[in-house]
């Protein structure tokens, strides 16, 4: 392991207030750096906003002033978002910053006296949402932006480019010498089949509008987003030669959105590439996240999720632990209010909030040093390390929750509290040791929940900071035990909705037609049941379906073909509790037997499992 550790996030469009996309990188950033610095290393964690472009001055124009007052305005935003959602940022850079103009004009400059920038003209299909040119294949029918869906303007216009097609040959060389370059490898592929097609020189810079970096020597042309945004992970350094810069930069790993990575993972690497500076040793793209299947934006209220409403509700660590641990780190989520109170009954109500309360509760005063190392915490902590160093929180987070269930199943097969006082102080013991490793190895995404976990063990806060070593719980005089997670019963669950959504969304959700209604006779005939997953395969025939073996409790498992594959990886169905349609006739779904069903929400495309909201054996009757 390197004993230094520098991530970023991209630097936030100030056009624009925060919203879901925004928190949900920068807490991934946040819980990364978290832990990192918890394994003992030296760690710099970097966010900010790009505050220069078309979007800015047309954002500033449309509200009446000025784009740097505009721009001010808009950056307290973020701080104060990342201050109510407590990241913990070493910086925040802002490109207007003078630290962030010298580094972009060094770069410029080092590149135009090599002969890597030249002046032509360039005439294109241009969409301002995007601040990029397309060609028209890469259009929607009617020249509509693939991302913004909005109609795309022809640009003509002087320009400098970049020769960035003189670095194709170096850049495939790179990544075929470190494959862990790109994450996912399938944002990777994608990548490099890009590059494979050619790369043509790149328009560096801007005539048409006024802010942003002007072109040294030539003050008519400002410094486009490439140079200029995509800078801000050196400036902030001090740029090469700064201590920070040689101190960070070689450990450094970008945190970025799967729309962007064409910027990140081609033109970026193309200029440090002519520039003779290191590549950053790490780019990971993760997905998005839409809200009950719609697109976030500003014109659909109930899309517009504000993250410290939810916060101010339920804590940070309700938020933090859902937008983690719902989907893999580089696949899309979708947003749903009640999915979001689903986990929060049952991963943290029901499993880790009633493990930490009965434990204290039946301590009475007082837990004994010791504890057996008999639960499996050392495993569970090599694998939720090498889950987190390779960039997959979602199933850390599921990796921690087998200790979790150790512990709860312990206490039921043990019953402390019908065991005498020496017998029940081991257990117990044992217990509160695991909830001691549970409470250190979930800090990084549940920081304030393993702070009351340690405080309700009785131990020292300082303690909780670095990650578990020696199994052996020192003894402790627990406080009094409080819910970490109180329950959220339909009562308050509507009262949460009612704050959450913004009141010019309540009502705004497309409605839908009733279905038609069945009598009771005709659902009894339904037999659902609870299923344990446990394997998941592609289906060798159609790319959307796997075909999956449960264990419904009959003594045999049952094969079933599942369209699941556009929402989850087959790895990350194995080991889930899922509700099966038990009775439903066998069929042959493209030339495979299917014994069931499982059930998913979803119309066209499936966004989430059916879930319980707590463990339930297999073959367990749903009624």
């Amino acid at each position: 392991m390197s004993e230094r550790f520098y991530i970023t996030t991209p630097i936030y469009y100030v056009n624009d207030a925060p919203h879901l996309g925004h928190a949900y990188t920068t807490i991934v950033a946040d819980a990364l750096a978290r832990y990192h610095r918890a394994r003992g290393q030296e760690t710099y964690l970097l966010t900010g906003t790009d505050e220069h472009g078309q979007k800015v001055e047309d954002a500033a124009q449309a509200r009446g002033v000025p784009a740097r007052l505009h721009a001010d305005q808009m950056v307290e935003r973020f701080k104060d978002m990342w201050k109510q959602l407590d990241i913990k940022n070493d910086d925040f850079i802002r490109t207007t910053e003078d630290r962030h103009k010298k580094v972009v004009v060094a770069l410029w400059q080092r590149l135009a006296q090599q002969g890597d920038i030249y002046l032509g003209e360039y005439e294109g299909w241009y969409c301002r949402g995007c601040e990029a040119f397309y060609t028209e294949l890469q259009l929607e029918p009617g020249l509509i932006c693939p991302q913004h869906k909005q109609p795309v303007e022809r640009l003509k216009e002087q320009s400098y480019f970049f020769r960035m097609s003189k670095y194709e040959k170096p850049l495939l060389e790179h990544y075929e010498k470190h494959p862990d370059f790109v994450r996912p490898e399938a944002r990777r592929n994608e990548i490099v089949s890009f590059i494979r097609g050619g790369l043509r020189d790149l328009s560096v810079s801007r005539s048409t509008f006024k802010w942003g970096i002007p072109v040294p020597n030539d003050p008519g042309h400002i410094i486009y987003v490439w140079i200029d945004a995509l800078t801000n992970y050196v400036s902030a350094l001090g740029g090469p030669g700064a201590p920070l810069y040689e101190k960070f930069w070689p450990h450094a790993v970008h945190l970025i959105g799967k729309d962007i990575i064409r910027f990140h993972c081609v033109y970026w690497p193309c200029m440090l590439l002519a520039a003779g500076w290191p590549l950053p040793r790490t780019i990971v793209a993760h997905g998005w996240w839409t809200v009950r299947g719609q697109k976030i934006s500003k014109s659909i209220p109930a899309t517009r999720v504000d993250p410290t409403r939810i916060t101010a509700d339920l804590g940070n660590d309700g938020l933090r632990y859902f937008l983690l641990r719902e989907i893999p780190l580089g696949g899309d989520g979708d947003f749903v209010y009640e999915s979001l109170i689903a986990r929060w009954n049952s991963d943290l109500a029901n499993d880790l909030g009633n493990l930490v309360n009965r434990t204290i509760g039946m301590a009475k005063g007082e837990l004994a040093p010791g504890g057996a190392d008999v639960l499996g915490g050392p495993a569970v902590r090599a694998r939720v390390a090498e889950l987190l160093d390779g960039f997959q929180p979602s199933r850390a987070l599921e990796a921690l929750w087998e200790l979790v269930r150790a512990a709860n199943n312990y206490i039921a097969q043990k019953e402390p509290f019908r065991l005498p006082a020496p017998e029940r102080a081991a257990v117990l013991s044992t217990v509160a040791e695991a909830i001691r490793w549970i409470a250190l190895l979930c800090a990084p995404v549940l920081p304030d929940s393993a702070r009351r976990m340690y405080a309700q063990l009785g131990l020292a806060p300082d303690q909780g900071e670095t990650w578990p070593q020696a199994w052996a719980y020192p003894g402790s005089r627990p406080a009094k035990a409080e819910p970490l997670f109180p329950r959220i019963d339909e009562r308050r669950q509507a009262e949460l909705l009612a704050r959450w959504l913004p009141p010019e969304a309540v009502g705004a959700e497309a409605t839908v037609a009733p279905p038609a209604a069945i009598d009771l006779d005709h659902f009894q005939k339904i037999d659902l049941r609870v299923a344990l997953i446990t394997e998941a395969r592609k289906h060798p025939k159609a790319e959307k379906l796997y075909v999956l073996s449960v264990d419904a409790g009959e003594g045999r498992p049952r094969q079933v073909v599942a369209g699941l594959a556009g929402a989850y990886k087959p790895e990350d169905l194995v080991g889930r509790r899922v509700i099966l349609v038990a009775n439903l006739k066998p069929a042959t779904i493209r030339g495979i037997l299917s014994e069931g069903m499982i059930l998913a929400a979803g119309e066209d495309e499936v966004v989430a499992l059916a879930a319980l909201d707590r463990e339930a054996q297999p073959g367990v009757k749903i009624r």
